[in-house]
């Protein structure tokens, strides 16, 4: 009632329709009682409720200190070059790292001149820097590499997208990698129009 008095006063006519005025502006007792649950105020409902959730885990790190997102992905600042990338795959966990390793070592024996960057806690690699044709990410159980132009390439790589132009290969733990269609792919990917990130 008090709501619509001060309506009627504001305005200067008693049409009875009530005032919404914001919870934060209103003094707590004139809050409507749906905006209270239980005898608790959304705010204090709130600050009850942070004070009694459990803290998040602390983040993992790598063998050398590196922190470890979701998935394991190692936290590597952005730079370009091929030491930040080389510190990415030396931070990926256990098994991951000898695949890193391996298809870094196969996307530069198929592209010599290859340009490499970390962005985005990912390695990346292309025609030029900015422009790039694949990238590496860490998930929990698969090494993803996401082909930018996959859906161009003859055969294309199995993984689908959203993105119509992507293709991804996961590469699982005791998966064997076809070193020679891997590489064809890299060619491939070398040759058609990088994507700019």
């Amino acid at each position: 009632m008090a709501l619509h008095a001060a309506a009627a006063t504001a305005s200067g006519h008693d049409d009875h329709r009530p005032l919404h005025v914001l919870p934060a502006l209103c003094p707590e007792d004139a809050r409507p009682a749906a905006q209270t649950e239980r005898g608790l105020s959304m705010t204090q409902k709130k600050t009850a409720g942070a004070k009694s959730k459990p803290g998040k885990a602390p983040l993992k790190k790598s063998a050398d200190g590196v922190v470890l997102l979701s998935g394991g992905n190692p936290q590597i600042a952005k730079a370009y070059g091929d030491a930040p990338v080389q510190q990415y795959i030396a931070a990926m966990p256990g098994w991951k790292s000898d695949v890193g390793r391996r298809l870094d070592r196969l996307i530069v024996k198929a592209v010599p001149a290859v340009e490499k960057a970390v962005k985005w806690n990912s390695p990346f690699y292309g025609t030029e820097q900015g422009v790039w044709f694949l990238g590496l990410h860490c998930m929990t159980k698969y090494v993803k590499v996401a082909f930018f132009r996959g859906a161009h390439f003859n055969p294309q790589p199995p993984g689908p997208s959203k993105q119509k132009d992507v293709r991804y290969l996961d590469i699982y733990e005791n998966d064997e990698i076809d070193e020679a269609l891997f590489m064809d792919w890299v060619k491939q990917a070398a040759a058609l129009p990088g994507e700019r990130m």
